[in-house]
């Protein structure tokens, strides 16, 4: 594929043609779509690896969906899909392979990169992986008291936290009943401090996770922890006890003081924002168990061959993907709401946030040229029913356009009857009301028949208009388990694969987080005394006061 092809989008004849479709069928609403077509559920719904997605309440028909597989294919979305599966260096500004599919994969697969096939490794750390947390949950390791361990502190930030802490909150109803899990990641000392504040140090064990073991904020918390640790009364020696690392690089643990032994490895060729399916995921195990960690490993593959294997018609992160480009790119659609009818998938929002801004946030494609069109919109969200008490509002009658993922487990793991009854009633209710609206009509009879009328009646009816034709999918989860769980996650991953080929930028890497670590280093040596780092009148004024309060 050429340059001159992978950025003019809109020169190439699926992107003209969908452009040409827009202006014609874009404004029709989905009223209308739906009362010329009894059989839209059917005609626009898949499923996958135990999920369904319902897209029929999306601005699409069968063209539209035509046109839009026309472009997948005509951007390279399979050729590429392929690649990745094979161990390409397809993370083309750092030379590597994105492989998060080996870490999931099962025993007997091969998986190559430069020939070397990666699976023994893979399955040689799962494996270690697997003994460590059986050890710990039965009370078989202990700390240096003797004592069984009672919490686990994972200290981490960004793919090291945040996929760790979405995935042990979604399965607290598989978590093991002595165990506590505690997430650190802000380099703010409170949240890091209030932790303490509630664990025993005798019995509590730390997770280090960082893929370099340099990143400035992990490293300040596990350093403090280190010191309150000994500061307890524990000796040098007990830190083998209570300290362990993931992290890609063996010596610079070392260097902190864990013993290589209670170091777990992953590699370079598995990405922060992908890693937890790899030894990231060690809390993950240790709240669950490794059966439960493996069947989400499983739902994870079951969704990869899917996605591997199944034409793109009827392939649910190429169909997900493909109503993104719709309406970023021709609707012009600066976000996309997610949101989960699930209380414990209440960081789920936050976990996409990273996995989708981070990887597609970007303007410049793989050849190091200006992108022509919109990259990642802003993804944003919060559980419902939640959500209906506060943005809502804007999703049904604000001046944006807004697309939402509605995410539905249709069984509960509580027995609080009515319930989980009432929050499907509500989900279902909010995807029609977006979608159909009221009318000035309907708002008049309405009305009427509560006994109002004349000045006062039509004085209200704009006011309780809703224009509808706000699209939404449904993403439905017969329930919120391990697999389906992996399931979930590896399709919101293969949806931002699909969306960086057609939009021709390398979701596998994030140039842009390293400058304001990197000035941020610079303005700390300031303030703790160092030189003056220069710059602008704002940057010196806010460190003079900082500095004048005593930071």
């Amino acid at each position: 594929m050429t340059t001159k092809t992978l950025l003019e989008h809109r020169e190439t004849p699926a992107w003209r043609a969908l452009a040409a479709y827009h202006a014609h069928f874009g404004e029709t609403h989905l009223r209308t779509l739906f009362g010329d077509d009894p059989q839209r559920f059917e005609r626009f719904s898949v499923g996958a690896a135990g999920l369904t997605l319902d897209y029929s309440k999306n601005r699409i028909d069968e063209h539209t969906m035509a046109l839009l597989f026309e472009l997948a294919r005509e951007r390279g979305v399979e050729t590429a899909r392929d690649k990745m599966f094979a161990g390409a260096s397809i993370n083309n500004t750092e030379g590597r392979a994105a492989l998060h599919v080996a870490l999931r994969s099962p025993v007997g697969t091969h998986i190559e990169i430069d020939g070397n096939d990666v699976m023994p490794t893979v399955l040689a750390m799962r494996e270690r992986v697997g003994e460590f947390v059986e050890a710990v949950r039965s009370g078989r390791r202990t700390g240096y008291t003797g004592e069984c361990f009672t919490d686990v502190v994972n200290i981490g930030i960004g793919g090291s936290d945040l996929g760790p802490a979405m995935a042990c909150e979604a399965l607290a109803a598989y978590g093991h009943a002595r165990l506590n899990m505690h997430f650190v990641s802000n380099v703010d000392g409170d949240q890091l401090a209030a932790v303490l504040n509630r664990v025993d140090p005798a019995r509590t064990l730390f997770v280090i996770a960082s893929k370099t073991f340099t990143t400035i904020e992990t490293m300040t918390n596990a350093a403090s922890a280190r010191t309150w640790f000994l500061a307890s009364g524990a000796s040098e020696s007990d830190i083998a006890r209570h300290f362990v690392a993931v992290s890609t690089d063996v010596a610079k643990v070392s260097d902190f003081g864990i013993d290589e032994a209670n170091t777990f490895a992953f590699w370079d060729w598995v990405g922060g924002r992908y890693s937890m399916w790899s030894a990231v995921g060690l809390s993950i195990a240790l709240w669950v168990g490794r059966d439960h960690f493996e069947a989400m490993l499983e739902g994870a593959h079951e969704m990869d061959r899917h996605f591997a294997e199944s034409p793109i018609e009827v392939n649910m992160p190429v169909i997900l993907a493909m109503l993104g480009i719709w309406y970023r790119n021709f609707f012009g659609t600066a976000s996309v709401c997610i949101a989960p009818y699930a209380q414990a998938l209440s960081r789920m929002p936050a976990y996409l946030q990273q996995l989708e801004m981070e990887s597609n946030g970007k303007s410049v494609s793989r050849d190091g040229v200006p992108v022509s069109v919109a990259t990642c919109p802003v993804v944003w969200g919060e559980p419902g029913t939640n959500g209906q008490h506060a943005f809502f509002q804007l999703l049904h009658q604000g001046t944006e356009l807004i697309p939402v993922d509605f995410i539905l487990p249709l069984k509960s793991a509580h027995d609080l009857p009515g319930h989980h009854r009432l929050l499907i009633a509500n989900c279902i209710a909010q995807s029609k009301a977006l979608m159909v609206g009221k009318t000035a009509e309907e708002v008049r009879a309405e009305l009427v028949a509560a006994g109002m009328s004349g000045a006062a009646l039509e004085a209200l009816v704009p006011h309780r208009v809703f224009p509808g034709n706000r699209p939404s999918s449904t993403i439905v989860l017969p329930a919120l388990t391990p697999r389906t769980l992996g399931a979930l996650i590896a399709l919101y991953e293969h949806k931002v694969f699909v969306q960086g080929v057609v939009w021709g930028i390398n979701s596998f890497d994030q140039w842009g987080v390293e400058l304001g670590k990197r000035l941020a280093s610079r303005i700390g040596a300031e303030l703790a005394g160092g030189p003056p780092c220069g710059g602008d009148a704002s940057t010196r004024g806010l460190i003079a006061l900082a500095r004048a309060a005593g930071e």
